[in-house]
C-alpha cells in the first residue's frame, strides 16, 4: 500500500504546507488590517444585494436545511447547514457588484471576496474568534490570487479559485488533520469546475450565484473531509487532473505571502460604484459630463467612450451590451452604465431595476453610444500599478462638445481607499438595512474584529430591521 504522500501531488502538498503553517502571528499588520477591510466591504455588498431575486431564491433553499449548530444566513435569524449558509450569503454579497475585484496584468483576475462570507459561516460554526477569521481570509485570498496569477485567463471561471481557497481555509478553521485537509482540497478541486460561460454574452442570475456555488462547494468539501470522506488522489497533477484540464498547464506556486513577501489581500481593489469593475472608469467619466449637459439628454447626437482594450473587448462589444435584458447584463455593459450615468448623474443598484432597463429614454441614448479602444489607455492598464482610463465625449445636435475623463490622477478604481471611505461605503448600504445606530455599532465591532472572541457576534448583530 502506498503512503499518504503517494496519493498527493506537489501542488496539493504546497497548498497544505501553506494552509496549515500560516498563523495570525505571521501576518503583517497591513495584511491583517486589509482582511478586516474586506470583511467590512463584503458585508456592505451583502446588505446592498439582499433583496435580489437570486438572493431570495438562495435563502429559500437554505431554509430547507435547518441546522441549529450550523451557520447564520446573514440578515436573518435563520441557521442552516454551513455549506448552505455559504451559498446564500456569498450569492447576496456578489449580487449588486459592490464587492472587491482583482486586476493584475496576465492574471485571471477575479473577485476574491467571494471567499469571505463562506468563511464567516464556517468560523461561526467552529466557534472561532476574530483572529481565526482574519487568518482564514488572508489564507483564502492568497490561494485564490496566486492561482489567478499562475494560470491566467482560461475558459474556466475564476470562481474555481474561491472554491479551493475556501476549502483550504475551512479545513484550517475546522481543525482538520493534514490528511483530512488534503482530502478537502481534492474534493474541492476535482468535482467543481465552473465554465466561464457564466459571465459571457447575455448574463443570467447565475453570474452572482456562481460565487455562492463555489463557496458552498468549498465548505462542503471540508465538511465531507471532516466526516471521513476521501477525495481522488493527485487532484492537481495526476492524469486528467485540475492542472491538465482547468489550468491547461503545469504550474508552480513558488511564491506565497509571508516571510517578507507581500500578502495578496493587499492587492485587491475596492469598488466605488455598483457595477462590473471594468465599467467603473466609464461611470466615473460619464459622471463628470452629466452636470454639463444640464438635463439636455434629448439634444445629444452621439457619445464616444474611449477606454482600454480589455474593457472594450469585454464590456463594449456585442449587441447584448446595447440591448441588455437583465440587470446582470446591464451591469456588465459600458454603453448601459454610461447612458444611466449621463441621465441620472451616477450609477447605484437602482439604475439596474426593471424601470431603468425598459426606460425608452435610456434605450434611445444607448443607440447613440460608441465604444472604442484607446491604445494609450490600454498600455496604462497593462502595467503595474494598473490604471483604468476612460474618456467620455458627448456631442450635441448644436455642435457643443462635453468631455469627462477618469483614470490615474483623474480618479481611478485602483486608488487606495481610506478607512473613512470604507466606513462611508459600509454605512451607505448598512444603514437602510440595520438602521443608523445598529449600522454604526456593527461598523465599530468589525474594526475590532481582531479582538472578538467569537465571530458569532457578527451574523448575530446583522439581522435586518
Amino acid at each position: 500500500m502506498g503512503s499518504a504522500r503517494d496519493k498527493t501531488d506537489a501542488t496539493q502538498q504546497r497548498l497544505l504546507d501553506y494552509a496549515l503553517g500560516l498563523g495570525y502571528d505571521a501576518l503583517t499588520p497591513r495584511a491583517a488590517h486589509e482582511a478586516k477591510v474586506r470583511v467590512i466591504d463584503t458585508l456592505a455588498a451583502l446588505a446592498g444585494g439582499f433583496d435580489g431575486e437570486a438572493c431570495v431564491i438562495a435563502r429559500r433553499m437554505a431554509a430547507r436545511t435547518p441546522d441549529p449548530e450550523g451557520a447564520t444566513v446573514v440578515g436573518t435569524a435563520m441557521k442552516t447547514a454551513p455549506d448552505m449558509a455559504a451559498f446564500a450569503n456569498a450569492t447576496a454579497a456578489r449580487y449588486v457588484e459592490l464587492n472587491d475585484v482583482y486586476h493584475w496584468p496576465g492574471s485571471a483576475g477575479g473577485h476574491p471576496s467571494d471567499v469571505v462570507m463562506p468563511l464567516l459561516g464556517v468560523a461561526e460554526h467552529a466557534r472561532a474568534g476574530g483572529r481565526d477569521l482574519i487568518t482564514a481570509v488572508v489564507l483564502a485570498y492568497e490561494i485564490y490570487l496566486r492561482l489567478s496569477d499562475a494560470i491566467g485567463r482560461t475558459h474556466f471561471d475564476c470562481a474555481n479559485f474561491a472554491c479551493i481557497g475556501v476549502a483550504a481555509a475551512s479545513a484550517r478553521l475546522l481543525g482538520l488533520s493534514r490528511a483530512r485537509a488534503g482530502h478537502a482540497l481534492s474534493m474541492a478541486a476535482v468535482p467543481n469546475n465552473i465554465l466561464r460561460r457564466v459571465r459571457t454574452g447575455h448574463l443570467s442570475m447565475w453570474k452572482a450565484v456562481t460565487a455562492g456555488h463555489a463557496g458552498k462547494a468549498g465548505v462542503f468539501a471540508a465538511l465531507l473531509a471532516r466526516e471521513g470522506m476521501d477525495g481522488p488522489p493527485q487532484p492537481f497533477e495526476g492524469r486528467s487532473g485540475w492542472s491538465e484540464h482547468v489550468a491547461g498547464k503545469r504550474f508552480a506556486l513558488d511564491v506565497m505571502g509571508g516571510s517578507g513577501v507581500r500578502f495578496k489581500v493587499e492587492d485587491t481593489l475596492i469598488k466605488p460604484r455598483s457595477s462590473c469593475a471594468t465599467t467603473i472608469s466609464s461611470i466615473l467619466a460619464a459622471e463628470k459630463v452629466a452636470p454639463l449637459l444640464r438635463n439636455r439628454i434629448a439634444d445629444v447626437e452621439r457619445v464616444t467612450v474611449e477606454t482600454y482594450g480589455r474593457a472594450k473587448a469585454g464590456m463594449g462589444t456585442g449587441e447584448h451590451h446595447w440591448n441588455p435584458d437583465s440587470r446582470e447584463t446591464a451591469d456588465h455593459s459600458i454603453p448601459y452604465v454610461v447612458a444611466a450615468a449621463l441621465i441620472d448623474g451616477t450609477v447605484t443598484p437602482r439604475q439596474f431595476d426593471e424601470a431603468h432597463l425598459r426606460d425608452p429614454g435610456l434605450r434611445a441614448l444607448l443607440a447613440k453610444i460608441e465604444v472604442v479602444a484607446n491604445d494609450g489607455f490600454t498600455r496604462a492598464y497593462e502595467k503595474v500599478p494598473v490604471e483604468h482610463h476612460t474618456r467620455v465625449s458627448v456631442v450635441t445636435r448644436g455642435g457643443e462638445r462635453f468631455t469627462g475623463e477618469a483614470g490615474g490622477e483623474k480618479g481611478d478604481l485602483a486608488q487606495p481607499k481610506s478607512d473613512a471611505q470604507i466606513g462611508e461605503k459600509f454605512l451607505g448600504t448598512a444603514e437602510p438595512f440595520l438602521g443608523p445606530q445598529r449600522a454604526e455599532a456593527m461598523l465599530q465591532r468589525l474594526w475590532r474584529l481582531d479582538r472578538l472572541e467569537s465571530v458569532a457576534e457578527i451574523p448575530g448583530g446583522f439581522t435586518r430591521i
